[in-house]
């Protein structure tokens, strides 16, 4: 059985406008972290890009606090164990599934996806500042009219998991990664993360805040940004968003 993780707090709201909003709120009023926040429900839950994100009944809606000591572009690198916390929650609950990962941070099961993570820091610059990751599961259920196709656990055929327990997963993979990283750094992540990258090598289109590019998935550099083989050579893509 996963025990939850020594050192790390939990803080679980019947409601709330937001889990990243309430850990922006509880890091300015000096809420030092290691601290997860999970609402049975949300009523203004955001995704990337400042697009909604709906929870849905019965799904995992949960913000990890804390303060990673590292300057933030960096502790941006902890989107990747985020992202392996919960590709390994997924292959726990649904070991017959392909569980893959896209670049920045969305996990996918047979292809669609199952997750989104959303990270947002303080606004001071130095070495102390928070680090919110907020990370939504589709466990009960997934919205039908989405960009890129959805899926939820219990649309894989399982029965889902609680939110509560799917946490206590997350918290504790999470947890091995960030430690993995805040001891030997970005490399062990990275090679873990292509391990389950889809769609290596073959073509993507890449969303970029003022344009598309399209070319062939490389891979991800040493800092995590996204590798597209064009034909003048090979671009690196710190911030976008990418369709096969």
């Amino acid at each position: 059985m996963t025990a939850w993780p020594p050192g790390v707090g939990l803080l679980r709201l019947d409601e709330v406008d937001s889990t990243n909003l309430e850990a922006h709120r509880r890091a300015e009023a000096g809420e030092a972290g290691s601290l997860w926040i999970t609402a049975a429900r949300q009523t203004a839950g955001r995704g990337r890009r400042g697009r909604i994100w709906e929870s849905g009944s019965g799904n995992l809606a949960a913000t990890l606090l804390l303060r990673p000591e590292a300057p933030p572009a960096v502790a941006a690198q902890l989107s990747f164990a985020a992202a392996l916390a919960v590709a390994d929650l997924a292959t726990h609950f649904a070991p017959q599934a392909a569980i893959g990962v896209k670049w920045p941070n969305d996990v996918l099961a047979n292809g669609c996806k199952l997750s989104g993570i959303l990270l947002e820091a303080g606004p001071s610059k130095d070495e102390n500042s928070w680090l919110a990751i907020g990370i939504g599961i589709n466990l009960a259920e997934h919205p039908s009219e989405t960009e890129f196709p959805a899926t939820s656990l219990a649309a894989l055929g399982l029965t889902p998991p609680a939110p509560d327990a799917a946490l206590t997963v997350l918290a504790a993979r999470f947890a091995h990664w960030f430690s993995l990283w805040r001891d030997n750094g970005f490399e062990p992540l990275r090679a873990a993360w292509l391990a389950r990258a889809d769609g290596l090598g073959l073509p993507i289109r890449a969303r970029l805040p003022h344009e598309e590019r399209h070319g062939a998935f490389e891979g991800i550099d040493a800092s995590g940004a996204l590798l597209l083989r064009e034909a003048s050579g090979v671009r690196a893509i710190n911030a976008g968003e990418v369709f096969f």
